[in-house]
């Protein structure tokens, strides 16, 4: 009996170390994630992306939904999404990267006016691990860039913060919608904007921006880069003058997950927008709302997105995973 118990955990150990093995030689890179976690609520997922060997996880925002300006609640209700064994056991395996939104920011459709934005930062900041004595500690905001190597590629993920320094949004006079667009102001303030060309413009095969609110999805009223559609044509311009190849744009918020697609001017390749939201919870009385860049169905259950890259074929495939990893919805694009 011992030898056979023996035998088994040796079993264990050699699948675990041909695991560790098959992911350092594959040729694709993974990345899952997700936005829209309440830490009252069941999440069903932290398992089942386990078990997809990723390379990356990376917060959309919404870790989790404080809303106050009590810094102890917060920082008990990050405690707490720490606490969680899943969760723990999940981070272990591979880095995890993210931004915040207005649930886990402090205020609802929050922007630069939020009064505790500065030791909310400090809050976030702990609870994606980021070194007490890191230059993110110095500067305002949770932007942050970090450049990963695989199969001799070299994948740039850039997470952007579209709270700390974004300008008041317009109420709109149409009982439909909640915002109107405006003409002037700013999403990710000046220090910001110039940071984030200076990461676009140097040289890598992929580059992966999160923005946590949609980029390319402007019609619905809600919050969007669209209610201040000066700042998507900067975005693009940006793309434009850095020259950066097969930019992939994820977001959140939205409790709905979709890909959206737009040809930009000056780009050789779609830009395209993949929104993963809620892992808790979503939209459930969705009932259609436009979207002209939209391709396949709105998926208004709960559900998280994932990005593989195959860094062989310059092949990315995006799918939104459910409950039971059913797959909800998928698309490839060629780079």
């Amino acid at each position: 009996m011992r030898l056979k118990i023996k035998a088994f955990f040796a079993l264990i150990l050699c699948f675990n170390l041909y695991s560790a093995l098959l992911a350092q030689t594959s040729t694709n890179f993974k990345i899952l994630f997700g936005s829209c976690n309440k830490v009252d609520l069941p999440n069903p997922f932290w398992e089942d992306m386990t078990a997809r060997n990723a390379d990356l996880f990376i917060w959309g925002g919404d870790v989790i939904y404080a809303d106050t300006e009590d810094m102890d609640k917060m920082k008990a209700m990050y405690a707490e999404q720490l606490a969680n064994t899943a969760y723990r056991n999940f981070i272990e395996e591979l880095p995890v990267m993210g931004t915040w939104d207005d649930h886990d920011y402090g205020i609802n459709d929050g922007g630069a006016a939020y009064a505790k934005k500065q030791q909310s930062q400090q809050l976030f900041l702990d609870f994606i691990g980021t070194a007490k004595d890191a230059p993110a500690r110095r500067r305002e905001g949770v932007y942050a860039a970090r450049t990963f190597v695989k199969a001799g590629k070299t994948i740039k993920i850039i997470v952007l913060d579209t709270r700390y320094f974004r300008t008041d949004l317009a109420p709109s006079i149409n009982p439909e919608k909640r915002y109107r667009k405006i003409k002037r102001g700013t999403i990710l303030g000046e220090t910001q904007w110039e940071w984030f060309k200076e990461e676009l413009a140097e040289p890598t095969d992929f580059t992966i921006i999160m923005s946590s609110i949609q980029l390319l999805s402007a019609q619905h009223g809600f919050e969007t880069w669209g209610n201040l559609p000066k700042e998507v044509k900067r975005f693009e311009k940006a793309l434009n003058k850095s020259k950066a190849q097969a930019v992939l744009v994820l977001s959140g918020d939205r409790h709905i997950s979709e890909f959206s697609r737009k040809k930009v001017k000056g780009l050789d390749y779609p830009l395209i927008d993949f929104t993963s939201s809620g892992l808790t919870h979503s939209y459930t009385e969705y009932d259609g709302e436009p979207n002209r860049y939209r391709v396949g169905n709105v998926v208004s259950t709960r559900s998280y997105g994932m990005v593989n890259i195959d860094l062989e074929s310059n092949r990315i495939a995006m799918k939104i995973i459910g409950v039971g990893g059913e797959i909800l919805g998928e698309l490839q694009q060629d780079y």
